[in-house]
């Protein structure tokens, strides 16, 4: 599969096309707000929802810690995968998705080539050195018409895009601080993941990565 990159002006930073209905939008979150914006934003979220390391079903506790914003949440433990109201640890509902973050979800999309998204689940995942995300397909949303929006933030990650099947050649693509990726249409279920951070620091936000994952769930 080839990589096709263009430059769209100011505000619309070069892009990589990954696949039909995919689009990875380099340096995109900053296009309209700075980045201590965003980073103050999600603060306010883990402020009321605090990091944690879900259980999968399968028992295991996953290496990235996470929380959520919106009218749902993703969560897992050993019950199964789904999505809720509340967060199950506090019992209240999840904190609202900041303005900024949706303003960026929105501007993104429509980059991307799906006008009109509207998210109400933000999963935001937090990657310290090691920390990983295994291939997978985002299945658990109720309709599979709105695309997946995932901006990375911090220290640099190497996103796996896969196929179709879990055993397809997934392709490695680089992602840096501000890097959007957008994927819907025939990519929507397309398996995807993280390798393994490797150990590094960034100015802002530490040793760490943090990844915004804005869904239409419900």
């Amino acid at each position: 599969m080839t990589t096709r990159q263009l430059s769209l002006g100011a505000f619309d930073p070069p892009r990589e096309e990954l696949g039909p209905g995919a689009v990875l939008l380099r340096r995109f979150a900053f296009s309209y707000d700075e980045e201590r914006t965003l980073v103050a934003a999600i603060d306010t979220i883990v402020e009321a929802a605090p990091f944690r390391h879900m259980i999968t079903p399968g028992g295991f506790r996953m290496s990235v810690a996470m929380t959520n914003a919106g009218a749902l949440g993703w969560v897992t433990d050993l019950s199964g995968y789904r999505y809720t109201p509340r967060d199950p640890e506090s019992d209240r509902p999840w904190p609202a998705i900041p303005s900024c973050l949706l303003r960026l979800a929105s501007r993104a999309a429509k980059s991307g080539g799906f006008d009109g998204f509207v998210p109400d689940a933000c999963l935001v995942n937090r990657y310290e050195p090691e920390a990983r995300m295994t291939l997978h397909q985002d299945k658990n949303e109720r309709d599979f018409a709105a695309p997946i929006v995932s901006v990375s933030l911090g220290i640099p990650a190497v996103f796996l895009w896969g196929g179709e099947k879990r055993n397809d050649t997934a392709k490695r693509v680089p992602l840096a601080h501000g890097d959007v990726v957008v994927w819907g249409g025939p990519s929507r279920l397309r398996f995807h993941g993280v390798l393994p951070l490797k150990d590094d620091e960034h100015p802002l936000l530490g040793r760490q990565r943090l990844n915004l994952t804005f869904r239409k769930a419900g």
